[in-house]
């Protein structure tokens, strides 16, 4: 029994990493190709390693920064992210609480609905979102967080409700009855509670809003503010030609503050999902 068990966990531990190594494997040839000249791609050589003749070294990444504005890219980009996942989490964290606690009809029916926006596809209200952001002068990057809230609020909600259900309801009681208000009792004792969920909310969000193409190029004035996906499109030129390498470099610097952030608090994903996932 000991050796059949050793035995599945020595074959689940290979197939593991060679899932691994095929996730990984496209940020690497990314990364191998933005250290070649331009214009040296072809069949053969984009999945080989940089040689002597093709190697560019950093000039792809200085030149991807410089023509992009890479710094005012970052700068909207950050903007976005940052407001627009703190919007989400204090919205949600209220909103997934009071869903919990207050058992009625309503909250019922309002629980359903902010669910149900999960499997909305995005293409059925892109149009009118763009009309709807521009009366409303939500196409900047300091106001596009109440959309991106609007669009957050399905996952965040869930997984909020979900983990106030594992929290027993006497912790709060014996808050009140010590004469917490319902602003006190939530942030003094419920808000440090959902530390866990808070982190592994604020981790997918924030991968999500970065990476975002489509609705900051719907929305936002892409003349005036254009966030990291956004500038990338533009090493596409006329006639199809793609500046491939200063693309690669520019994409590799994109994805290594959510790489960073993602390794450094993964493990508060699956302790914040299976927090959610089991009812006390």
């Amino acid at each position: 029994m000991a050796k059949a068990k050793r035995l599945y966990d020595n074959i689940l531990t290979v197939v593991m990493a060679v899932l691994c190594l095929l996730w990984v494997y496209p940020v690497v040839l990314i990364f191998l190709n933005s250290l070649k000249v331009e214009g040296s791609f072809t069949t053969s050589t984009v999945f080989a390693l940089p040689t002597a003749e093709n190697f560019a070294g950093a000039a792809n990444y200085i030149y991807g920064i410089v023509k992009m504005d890479f710094l005012s890219s970052f700068f909207y980009s950050l903007v976005i992210t940052v407001s627009s996942v703190f919007l989400i989490l204090l919205c949600c964290s209220m909103c997934g609480w009071y869903l919990t606690r207050v058992n009625n009809l309503l909250s019922k029916g309002m629980n359903l609905l902010i669910v149900f926006s999960m499997v909305v596809p995005f293409q059925m209200v892109m149009f009118t979102l763009s009309k709807t952001a521009d009366t409303l002068k939500l196409n900047t990057p300091w106001n596009i967080c109440i959309i991106y809230l609007g669009f957050g609020a399905g996952l965040a909600v869930f997984m909020f409700t979900g983990f106030m259900k594992s929290v027993p309801i006497e912790i709060e009681e014996s808050a009140m009855i010590d004469g917490c208000n319902p602003v006190q009792l939530f942030f003094r004792i419920v808000f440090p509670i959902l530390k866990p969920t808070m982190i592994s909310t604020a981790i997918l969000e924030t991968m999500w809003v970065w990476n975002d193409y489509l609705l900051p190029t719907l929305v936002l004035d892409i003349k005036k503010y254009r966030t990291i996906p956004m500038a990338i499109q533009y090493f596409r030129g006329g006639y199809g030609r793609v500046e491939l390498a200063p693309m690669m470099a520019c994409i590799i610097i994109a994805i290594v503050p959510i790489i960073i952030l993602y390794v450094a608090c993964q493990k508060y994903i699956i302790e914040g999902v299976i927090a959610g996932a089991v009812k006390g």
